[in-house]
């Protein structure tokens, strides 16, 4: 289990850190939960910090921030040891369009730095930031393809530029009729 919680990350839809705890107090408690410890683990919060512009926060408790912040701290915590596959349980889910955009140039950050990041989302434009998607219809993987292959091949003279939300409306209803 250790082995495997050093390569994994998991951020939960569900605000998931301790909100009694300061933000730094949570950085530094789940650094070490993932197994960081000496200059690593310093060095490893001070990035999360300057990466997601948490130095203003450090000493508020995390009950006392917006759930966009909570969730950037969240995202830090499940990101900073770097893991080799991070998971996103609906990230930005009841979060405000402008921190849905921010919190999605930080998942970008992750995906530069060379993680693989499972995301699990019902906004369809969010999904076409991912580089492939799985739609997945009564616990079945009905499609698996990028955005764009997913749109074309649902186009058609009724719908010549479907949309990702049209696109997942279609394979569904071929599912149905299967």
């Amino acid at each position: 289990p250790a082995k495997a919680r050093q390569r994994l990350g998991y951020m939960a839809q569900k605000f998931s850190l301790y909100g009694q705890l300061t933000v730094r107090q949570n950085l530094d408690f789940f650094s070490g939960v993932y197994g960081l410890a000496g200059k690593l683990q310093r060095a490893a919060v001070e990035s999360m910090i300057e990466s997601f512009h948490l130095q203003p926060f450090l000493g508020n408790t995390t009950n006392d921030l917006s759930l966009g912040f909570k969730q950037r701290i969240a995202l830090a915590c499940a990101a900073m040891h770097e893991p080799d596959i991070l998971f996103l349980d609906e990230p930005t889910s009841g979060v405000d369009p402008i921190t849905r955009r921010e919190f999605w140039n930080h998942i970008n950050g992750v995906v530069e730095k060379g993680v693989t990041v499972m995301v699990t989302t019902h906004f369809m434009d969010e999904a076409e930031y991912c580089d492939r998607i799985g739609l997945v219809y009564h616990g079945k993987l009905i499609a698996l393809a990028p955005p764009d292959d997913l749109k074309a091949s649902v186009a058609g003279p009724e719908l010549p530029d479907p949309t990702m939300e049209d696109a997942f409306v279609e394979l569904i209803m071929r599912q149905e009729h299967s």
